[in-house]
């Protein structure tokens, strides 16, 4: 399982501001970890998950699913794991798959990241246990392109 430090997002939005847009699809289909409804989400994260008050300061979709039938999936899904190479292994543990049919290059667990240009071409595709952080280089990069 991936732990991941929500507030590195609000560190990325606070550093660059209007430069960069971040988007957080809330999904389900790894053990069930956003098991509430859209209206629960907000509060989860603010009290229970991570908690402590925690507010994004990024934009959140609806829940949405990231894999099995491109029907049931976002469409930013089905585009961008068309376009990005798988960034970890495929899913060993087939507990945690709840989605049919499973492909190579589905997304393996909550938090695995997509970075964009500023023409909303896809740069590059992060394993879950990518700190937001890391990301501050290729960002640069693609921002003085």
């Amino acid at each position: 399982m991936t732990v991941i430090n929500y507030s590195q997002f609000n560190v990325l939005m606070t550093k660059y501001g209007s430069q960069v847009v971040i988007i957080g699809f809330p999904c389900a289909q790894f053990y069930n970890q956003e098991p509430g409804k859209n209206s629960e989400i907000l509060n989860c994260l603010k009290y229970v998950r991570p908690g402590g008050g925690y507010t994004p300061q990024f934009t959140l979709t609806q829940k949405t699913n990231v894999n099995g039938d491109p029907s049931q999936m976002h469409p930013a899904y089905v585009f961008l794991k068309r376009v990005c190479p798988q960034p970890s292994p495929i899913i060993e543990e087939t507990a945690y798959i709840s989605w049919t049919p499973v492909t190579p290059n589905d997304i393996t667990w909550n938090f695995e990241k997509f970075l964009m240009d500023k023409n909303g071409v896809p740069y590059k595709r992060y394993d879950p246990t990518t700190s937001p952080l890391e990301l501050v280089n290729d960002i640069d990069y693609l921002l003085k392109q």
